[in-house]
């Protein structure tokens, strides 16, 4: 037994969770792709969703394929652009702005 799975045996045994239930690899696969993917803190927040939706009845292969497909296909959203100079005028450019 290497380190990972006798801290998932551990963990798993205090939260009152069978280890054999806990399926390590499916969490890690996807916290891979999260953390290469979108960012490394969404690795921790999307394997806590994982469990939550288990929890409440969801398909923990089917929902990991979904969001590791999600991770992988991600594009950050577009930056807001800077805001404008204020004044009226383009900075510089000898002109008064025009009230």
């Amino acid at each position: 037994m290497n380190e990972l799975d006798a801290w998932v045996a551990a963990a798993g045994r205090e939260a009152g969770v069978d280890p054999g239930d806990i399926p390590t690899r499916l969490v890690l696969d996807l916290a891979r792709d999260v953390a290469h993917g979108v960012v490394r803190p969404g690795a921790p927040v999307t394997a806590y969703l994982l469990g939550l939706a288990v929890g409440r009845g969801a398909d923990p292969s089917e929902l990991a394929d979904r969001l590791s497909d999600l991770a992988r296909a991600w594009s950050p959203p577009a930056a807001a652009p800077p805001p404008a100079a204020s004044g009226g005028g383009l900075e510089g450019d000898g002109e008064q702005p025009i009230p």
